[in-house]
């Protein structure tokens, strides 16, 4: 590939990244997608590429397609629960996150909910919510009847409902709960822990069997807060925490050394937290462990 070709190609590699993830949920898998989506530009005719932006998303969308396939059989056999890689984004990692419908659009509850879809689907949904193809477009990426896209897109939105808005407090009130909730993690104290929790929190863990981790939701503040106090100086110790913009909202990052070692990204209402999604699966962490090294 010549000098101007790999340029042309590096200045659509973001917006392929960001399709990438939010069509598999893996940041690995969609930097694998970029690469291969890479070798076929290179090794492709270009005078028969006319508008190599379209030409990209359509390949780098039926390379997912393919690994959603596999992928589906692999996530059936997870051990524990599934959550979405962590992602950096206060770099554009993911694109630019303007609004609020953006930030939600890159949420791992949004991702969550993605996976309720057939690969079809969710590609209709990615392409005409995250990139704002119209129905025809989506028909040609994807080589079906525009009527077919239009059925699959309205299939896709019932399936994954209203999601609940993301609520972002002010920094400084943010860092303030969440710092004494880590204190009352840290020391054991129940009651300081269920004062911080909404009534219906829940708590997940991804730990993939890879590292200890609860391998069903938690529900309920009585027993999120009995979870977390037991394993207080397990949880914290020897641990360094800090803030991060991660999936377009804030979250903790946990660190031992240099080396992340969690992700935990928390829902806030009305002054509780009301959702955490803890990421501890190692092979999870690599990616934004990267990114975070790179700051």
């Amino acid at each position: 590939m010549t000098t101007a070709l790999a340029d042309e190609f590096e200045s659509h590699r973001s917006r392929l990244f960001g399709l990438a993830y939010r069509m598999l949920g893996s940041a690995h898998e969609a930097e694998d997608t970029v690469q291969d989506a890479y070798l076929r530009f290179s090794g492709a005719d270009r005078a028969a590429i006319e508008h190599p932006a379209a030409w990209l998303a359509k390949v780098v969308t039926n390379l997912c397609l393919n690994r959603l396939t596999s992928a589906r059989a692999r996530r059936e056999s997870y051990v524990g629960d599934w959550l979405p890689e962590p992602v950096a984004t206060s770099d554009g990692a993911l694109g630019p996150l303007e609004s609020a419908e953006q930030r939600e659009a890159v949420s791992m509850a949004m991702l969550v909910l993605l996976e309720r879809l057939t690969p079809a689907e969710r590609a209709v949904y990615v392409l005409r919510e995250a990139f704002g193809y119209g129905h025809q477009e989506i028909a040609g990426v994807l080589e079906l009847g525009e009527a077919n896209c239009r059925q699959l897109y309205r299939r896709a939105v019932r399936r994954v409902g209203e999601p609940e808005t993301r609520f972002e407090p002010a920094p400084e009130r943010w860092e303030e709960l969440v710092t004494s909730f880590l204190t009352a993690a840290r020391d054991g104290d129940l009651s300081a822990l269920e004062r911080r929790l909404s009534a219906d929190v829940v708590w997940w863990s991804d730990g993939g069997g890879k590292v200890r981790a609860a391998l069903r939701p938690i529900a309920g503040r009585a027993k999120v807060a009995r979870f977390l106090a037991g394993g207080g100086p397990r949880f914290t110790g020897g641990l360094v925490f800090s803030p991060a913009e991660i999936n377009g909202g804030t979250a903790l990052v946990a660190r031992s050394g240099e080396t992340v070692v969690a992700v935990l990204v928390f829902d806030i209402r009305d002054g509780l937290i009301t959702r955490v999604r803890s990421v501890v699966n190692p092979e999870k962490l690599e990616y934004v462990g990267r990114q975070l090294k790179r700051t």
